[in-house]
């Protein structure tokens, strides 16, 4: 199928040997060029009947779940197909110069941060290629108020501190069915992004709320700062506070410890998470949260001040996370090369291949007092107190 701008191009010079036809008093001539003509405009209107068949289609595809492409992604799956499909695949993405787009990165996120609200609850970006990042971790500084013209006498001094992306490596295994590749950019791309959603997941979980920083993430249970004593790399764990209930006065005092940084200064507390894993949400944390109103319903997550309750597996039983989420950073993203890798280390099944893709980043709370472990192993059930007040007579 010829591009609508050379469809325009030639029916420019068609008509121009129509004209010269004419001029010329060439009947044959004005023929022959009238049935290209003729051709091109056919040519154009199929053109333009695919055109609306395939955006139709695109409707039809993302209203089940199938994105459709940019040209940029078309090119590089298409790239990556025809690859795969080569006799040796190794030396045909070794050689391939096209990148995978960041907007498929970017959608994979989206996909993560929908599917998974600890993710959603973090400062969770896409870094690309970055290798390197400065982050802000103590709270703004005021300025001072002075007359126009006097020098400055106050510095900004908020720490800042420089975190390297590329310590910590997701290796994301792709096996391929070659049918798949038959499918087409757009089956493809969904079936990379469900892969490397679940991929990346399940890597980061884990690393997110216990990742030792060895090799890993530094997880919200463990301690943070300058003054911490790493051993082997990896970072100790947290104290975790014994907690009876989670009543007003309790709570308060939890939060506070929360409302103020290692250097001593008052921060505004905000997105507040409480994380858990499922046995003990539904053992400890509902039953301590759960109340019966006057009206004999109950109600759910009943807490002091606005907090998101998240699941995750990967916290301790007993154990539970209470936190400033936007105070968790965690970055991810391709390597420089963007591409995918093939690999013979491995046993293919019939009509499969597996592919490699290696993602770079890595994850840290930004200071010490933004997240507290809290032990719940003894957390009572939530209990309406109501006092009847008699009037004398």
């Amino acid at each position: 199928m010829k591009n609508k701008d050379v469809l325009m191009q030639e029916k420019a010079k068609i008509l121009q040997q129509m004209n010269e036809a004419i001029a010329g008093n060439d009947p044959d001539a004005f023929a022959e060029a009238f049935e290209k003509l003729s051709m091109n405009i056919q040519e154009n209107i199929l053109n333009e009947v695919e055109m609306q068949r395939q955006s139709a289609d695109a409707v039809a595809l993302a209203a089940r779940g199938v994105h459709p492409l940019t040209s940029e992604e078309t090119k590089y799956y298409q790239a990556v197909i025809e690859a795969m499909k080569s006799s040796n695949p190794q030396q045909a993405l070794t050689d391939l110069e096209v990148v995978m787009p960041k907007t498929v990165i970017d959608r994979v996120f989206e996909d993560l941060v929908a599917r998974h609200p600890l993710l959603d609850a973090i400062n969770f970006q896409n870094t690309s290629g970055l290798i390197e990042m400065y982050l802000n971790t103590d709270e703004g500084q005021l300025a001072s108020w002075g007359k126009l013209c006097d020098e400055i006498t106050k510095e900004l001094s908020s720490g800042f501190k420089m975190v390297n992306m590329g310590l910590k490596k997701l290796s994301a295994f792709l096996p391929v069915c070659k049918a798949m590749l038959d499918l087409g950019p757009t089956w493809l791309d969904r079936y990379v992004r469900d892969i490397l959603t679940e991929a990346i997941y399940n890597g980061l979980e884990e690393g997110i709320i216990a990742g030792t920083g060895k090799d890993q993430p530094i997880g919200m249970m463990k301690q943070v700062g300058d003054d911490v004593e790493v051993s082997g790399g990896v970072y100790p764990d947290k104290q975790a506070i014994a907690v009876t209930s989670l009543d007003a006065v309790t709570y308060g005092s939890l939060l506070a410890k929360l409302a103020t940084t290692p250097k001593g200064k008052n921060r505004v507390v905000q997105n507040v998470i409480l994380v858990v894993n499922p046995t003990d949400y539904f053992t400890k944390i509902m039953p301590g949260t759960t109340i019966m109103t006057p009206s004999g319903t109950f109600v759910n997550n009943v807490l002091p001040y606005p907090t998101t309750i998240i699941q995750s597996i990967r916290v301790p039983a007993n154990k539970a996370i209470l936190g400033l989420g936007r105070k968790y950073f965690m970055g991810i993203g391709t390597a420089k090369s963007g591409k995918i890798e093939y690999s013979d280390q491995y046993r293919f099944l019939e009509d499969e291949r597996v592919y490699l893709t290696k993602l770079y980043g890595h994850g840290e709370p930004l200071d010490n007092n933004a997240f507290q472990v809290l032990d719940i192993t003894n957390l009572k059930p939530a209990i309406l107190k109501v006092e009847v007040q008699t009037s004398g007579e």
